[in-house]
């Protein structure tokens, strides 16, 4: 029995694609996201084209609380064997912008609390049943301090940072922990807050939804700790670490200064 795959941000995305290879290889899904319609719309193809059950959570995980009611929910289903914390937000601008405080909050909540909070009620119960498999959407941000998105990098330098020490902690167990950091990804996360203006997007391709899902779910299946995807990104990784952090910090604050 392959039990159920519960996806955050399941939407649109990186979460569709999620989505249909959990069910592709039999999973029953359930889906997680705000937006109730596009999450209805994807059941029914899910259905249609695989042929298993599909449950819709809408949750919004930047309200306190939102995580452990939609665990408790999709617990109710039966056993939860895939975990995909693929919910995130972020905000592309300076940080001393008093503005920006309520977006940065919610990326505190969604992309530390709630994916905290929902791997760890995954593991414990992972743990304790068959084993089962955690992939957590991190990103290649989570490498390196990100002057102008400063917030949304700390958070995916969090994640990582978890996902890794679990990773080794449940080693034994039967569950994995895996930590996929793409870089920038064909999905509508950068249409929101200005940030389709940044350099970034102008200097450096985007990974297809599709191509990325499916390098972490390979990555997740093997047991891998941590995922880097694409060649580019692979590269910017590894000068970051022979750089030193200031050096990085002002050359990442240029690529994601918004262009006038």
């Amino acid at each position: 029995m392959k039990g159920w795959a519960l996806i955050t941000g399941a939407s649109e995305g990186l979460g569709q694609e999620f989505a249909r290879l959990a069910a592709a290889e039999g999973h029953d899904v359930i889906l997680s996201a705000r937006q109730t319609a596009k999450l209805e719309a994807l059941a029914q193809t899910l259905r249609a084209d695989f042929g298993v059950a599909v449950l819709c959570l809408p949750a919004d995980l930047s309200k306190p609380g939102a995580a452990e009611t939609l665990w408790q929910s999709a617990e109710q289903a039966g056993c939860i064997s895939v975990l995909v914390n693929n919910a995130g937000l972020g905000r592309n601008g300076a940080f001393a912008d008093p503005e920006g405080w309520a977006r940065e909050a919610e990326s505190i909540e969604v992309n530390i609390r709630a994916a905290a909070l929902l791997m760890k009620r995954a593991a414990v119960a992972m743990a304790a049943s068959d084993g089962g498999r955690i992939l957590n959407v991190a990103s290649a941000a989570g490498f390196m301090p990100g002057p102008n998105m400063a917030v949304y990098h700390a958070t995916k330098a969090f994640l990582l940072s978890l996902s890794e020490a679990a990773a080794v902690e449940l080693r034994g167990t039967g569950v994995s922990v895996t930590a996929l950091c793409p870089g920038a990804t064909e999905t509508n996360f950068f249409a929101a807050d200005g940030q389709h203006r940044s350099t970034i997007l102008t200097r450096m391709p985007m990974g297809k939804p599709d191509t990325v899902a499916r390098a972490g779910w390979a990555a997740m299946k093997a047991g891998r700790a941590v995922c880097v995807t694409g060649v580019q990104n692979k590269l910017a990784v590894l000068l970051v670490r022979l750089s030193p952090r200031w050096i990085t910090a002002v050359a990442t604050g240029a690529f994601l200064k918004r262009r006038s």
